[in-house]
């Protein structure tokens, strides 16, 4: 049996094809919101519409597919590169990873290639921190606060209200929170790119230390899971270099397609992540508008952030662990599980002694 001929929509003037509309990609929602058709037309919905609020929160930005070409229960791709073939209207940027090579990155520009991209089974954006060309110096600092243990998103959601909000006031820095999609909560600064990724991971390790100081209990920096505890982790490590999040109106591999969702300090007190959907963000999105839609024109300087980090370089609190794959860097303590260090096999620069 012939394939049906693919569909041709008129995104903004740009025409994308639609191709086999009707598999199912969540199967929990099955024919009533769960298929192919609707993940195009969510992203349709939220990159262009009046408030063009997707397009707004990647445009420009070295762009990962995170791809289910057979629904959320098939194989995942993680695609980092853009394919060789692609429309005229889809564009790349270059990327430097941790080893030195470089790549070239989705880097979309206008609505038609976001939902290019969803028809080729993407399911969630994953962006960098920077815009394009250069992509050496962050324009975000980004806040994950992940919960470990036995907490929850209730947890973040109270840390990013009760420590992180009144603490980016102090500092004079703006903060725009939105849901993970899944357990956390993503809190993004915009900051002035003057500053390259080791300057900006240390800043956010600066920031995470002092909500750590502010509630022990309730906060963990650290990067091992055997150290965590019931808290909730602020993990650094999403602003190293070739680290990304899901990106604003992202929706997430859950049953339900639950959407990584913007939201204002005032709507994350009553939000949970089970409020948006697929099938919720875009009539939200059309009445209330987007409440980061003014993010970029808010950029800081994250210099009171470096203050901080020279404090606690002065009290012996230096870098932290890197991710396990990233080559290893100057500063940085011995990348090895405490209950499994042994001292004497390792010098006071963090280096393995054979």
């Amino acid at each position: 049996m012939p394939k049906p001929a693919p569909e041709l929509l008129d995104v903004d003037g740009v025409e994308v094809r639609l191709t086999n509309p009707d598999k199912i990609y969540f199967p929990d929602l099955g024919d009533d919101g769960g298929r192919k058709r609707d993940l195009v037309d969510y992203y349709r919905a939220v990159a262009a519409g009046p408030t063009e609020a997707l397009t707004t929160a990647i445009a420009g930005r070295p762009t990962y597919l995170e791809r289910y070409p057979d629904g959320i229960d098939g194989e995942q791709i993680y695609q980092k590169h853009l394919t060789k073939y692609h429309p005229e209207h889809v564009r790349s940027t270059t990327v430097q990873f941790p080893s030195k090579r470089t790549g070239h990155a989705f880097c979309p520009a206008i609505p038609a290639d976001a939902v290019w991209a969803a028809n080729l089974g993407t399911v969630t954006f994953h962006t960098w921190p920077t815009l394009d060309p250069d992509n050496d110096h962050p324009d975000q600092l980004r806040l994950d606060l992940d919960p470990s243990g036995d907490t929850g998103y209730a947890d973040a959601r109270r840390v990013a209200l009760e420590l992180l909000r009144p603490l980016l006031d102090e500092l004079g820095m703006p903060g725009y929170p939105k849901t993970s999609g899944k357990r956390g909560v993503h809190v993004y600064i915009p900051i002035e790119p003057d500053w390259d990724f080791i300057a900006t991971r240390r800043a956010v390790i600066a920031l995470a230390r002092e909500l750590e100081r502010r509630d022990p209990q309730a906060v963990t920096t650290s990067w091992w899971k055997e150290e965590r505890g019931d808290r909730v982790f602020i993990d650094f490590n999403q602003n190293a270099r070739d680290r990304t999040m899901a990106a604003p109106y992202s929706v997430r591999k859950t049953p339900q397609a639950h959407v990584s969702t913007p939201l204002s300090w005032e709507e994350l007190a009553d939000a949970g992540p089970a409020d948006f959907t697929m099938t919720t963000v875009p009539a939200l999105l059309e009445r209330r508008g987007d409440p980061w839609s003014d993010i970029d024109r808010r950029r800081v300087g994250i210099e009171p952030l470096l203050e901080m980090v020279q404090r606690d370089d002065a009290d012996g609190l230096g870098d932290m662990p890197y991710p396990p794959t990233y080559p290893k860097m100057p500063g940085e303590p011995p990348r090895v599980q405490p209950s499994r260090m042994v001292a004497e096999h390792w010098d006071a620069d963090g280096n393995r002694i054979e």
